[in-house]
């Protein structure tokens, strides 16, 4: 979201020059010519006036699942309704976004407290990326975070080479998660690479972290990666590496056995971090858990809408406004989106979305 003036210009230029006709001059005629009258003074031109106005544009990305958690991709804007604070907004812009090229941050916590779980990892990020990276399409790079976020491959299509990058990764030191989602941001997923050749400019930022959301060294805090994703139109997806809450009914069925008890503090914040950028959390056993899941998550980046309003009640406070977005018409219909963003200046745009249409 970017708050951004308007320029608007005008001038204004007044006066045009006078002659005055001059008669056909006999050189017969001895009366001498009328004296010719002297040129109109032009005025100064006037200085350009230039009228600054404050637009703010919020822009949400979204998707719509039904009752069996399928996606819903036939929907129009009569069919949304958006509320600010509960208070109901006009739509400005909308549109329907599929196929768009992902551009996917694969953040891997490497601190010694996933020392045991570093191979579900390593399993996890690959299979991930060999599931929804569409080669000369999409493009994702690799950051691992301990006591610091280290990026440890850019942006490139190439999974092979992303997984041997993965696969180099050790295990060792504290835990900065916040840290690490603000520099994936800033560094990677604020300008991320453009689609080749004439393709629109728009692309779908994406961030998968995998950690068991322990953080103990960070310098910023949660509520600052948050808005800082938000900021980037950053998703967040969070795979928790615990098993604290994992329990076997009967270890003979020991993939078929699990049942979650409860989330650790750790999972909690997994959980907040993806539910307030519009993404999911997983709580899995086995990376074979993860497959039909990563599938989902595929095809539901894929498959988007986008819509924009301008805030009836905006002010530059600085505030937390919460977002929702209803399909009245359609009981049993779940929206994901982000739930909210900070009210500060430059955060939200005042150009027309791209691909959006009113």
């Amino acid at each position: 979201m970017k708050f951004t003036g308007l320029l608007f210009g005008f001038a204004l230029a007044v006066g045009a020059p006078l002659l005055a006709q001059q008669p056909s001059q006999n050189p017969a005629d001895s009366t001498p010519p009328p004296a010719t009258q002297p040129q109109a003074q032009e005025p100064p031109p006037k200085s350009p006036t230039t009228i600054r106005t404050q637009v703010n544009l919020v822009d949400v990305l979204f998707t719509v699942l039904d009752r069996r958690n399928k996606l819903v991709a036939n929907l129009e804007k009569p069919d949304f309704r958006v509320f600010d604070d509960n208070l109901q907004q006009d739509i400005r812009y909308f549109s329907k976004q599929s196929d768009l090229p992902l551009r996917i941050g694969m953040l891997m916590d490497t601190s010694n407290s996933i020392r045991d779980r570093l191979r579900f990892e390593q399993d996890a990020a690959n299979n991930f990326l060999f599931s929804v990276l569409r080669s000369g399409k999409d493009e994702a790079f690799v950051m691992t975070f301990d006591d610091e976020p280290e990026i440890v491959q850019t942006f490139t299509n190439d999974a092979g080479l992303l997984r041997d990058h993965i696969l180099r990764t050790r295990a060792g030191g504290g835990t900065a998660v916040y840290d690490a989602i603000i520099e994936a941001c800033v560094r990677e997923l604020s300008h991320p690479p453009r689609p080749p050749g004439d393709q629109p400019d728009i692309v779908r930022r994406v961030m998968i972290l995998i950690s068991d959301g322990e953080d103990n060294l960070s310098l910023h805090t949660r509520s600052e990666a948050i808005e800082m994703a938000q900021r980037t139109s950053v998703v967040i997806y969070t795979i928790s590496t615990s098993t604290q809450w994992v329990t076997l009914d009967d270890p003979s069925r020991e993939r078929t056995g699990n049942r979650k008890y409860h989330l650790t503090d750790g999972d909690k914040i997994l959980q907040d971090l993806a539910e307030e950028t519009g993404g999911r959390s997983f709580f899995p056993y086995h990376v074979d858990d993860l497959d039909q899941s990563f599938q989902d998550i595929g095809e539901e980046l894929r498959s988007q809408y986008s819509l924009a309003y301008n805030p009836a009640n905006h002010s530059l406070d600085g505030r937390y406004h919460k977002i929702r977005i209803d399909v009245p018409d359609h009981k049993g219909f779940q929206v994901r989106a982000r739930r909210g963003y900070y009210a500060r200046p430059n955060e939200t745009s005042a150009a027309k979305p791209a691909g959006a249409a009113k």
